[in-house]
């Protein structure tokens, strides 16, 4: 799937991997992310495979730069991936329930710690999605308008963060209640 965020930010511009990774932070980071050294490893086999290209830009008093561009070929991938209909719900996966599944053993004070912990942690990213994510969507949508229906898709995916944020609030608070209560 990284394959097909990076074609997406270059099909709106050429970028940088630092740029693709700053693109990621501000957009698809709570839906899907990577490591600096996996975007640029995608970039290479991207540019073996003909979807993109680099080019060296040359610049006074930093190093040089790769700034990557999307191609036809790149452009015709990413819209037969985007055409392609999902028929199954994919997997998912999270380390908190694995780890609770199997906490029976431990105190209840380790447990709760532990819980609290990512409920702020939630908590913190509901006020990034509500707050600067969405306002840098704003921005966007009022200083290009050509991205208007750009903008409605990124604060879709947004919303569907936003959602997903308080409901896994909303479970840990249960949760936690349950602990207090009957562990």
């Amino acid at each position: 799937m990284l394959k097909y965020i990076l074609l997406g930010g270059l099909n709106y511009t050429p970028l940088t991997g630092y740029q693709i990774k700053q693109f990621m932070e501000n957009s698809t980071t709570h839906f899907w992310y990577a490591q600096t050294s996996q975007i640029y490893r995608t970039l290479d086999q991207l540019e073996k495979e003909g979807l993109v290209t680099s080019e060296i830009q040359e610049q006074h008093d930093k190093p040089d730069r790769r700034l990557y561009h999307i191609t036809a070929q790149g452009r015709d991938d990413l819209r037969q991936w985007l055409e392609t209909p999902m028929t199954e719900i994919e997997p998912t996966k999270d380390t908190l329930l694995l780890k609770l599944f199997f906490s029976a053993q431990l105190d209840k004070e380790t447990i709760l710690t532990q819980l609290r912990l990512q409920r702020a942690l939630h908590k913190k990213q509901l006020d990034l999605l509500a707050n600067t994510t969405k306002t840098l969507i704003e921005t966007q949508k009022a200083e290009k308008p050509t991205f208007q229906r750009d903008a409605l898709m990124w604060d879709i995916t947004r919303r569907n963060g936003e959602i997903a944020e308080e409901a896994y609030i909303r479970w840990l608070d249960e949760t936690i209640q349950r602990i207090e209560a009957e562990f």
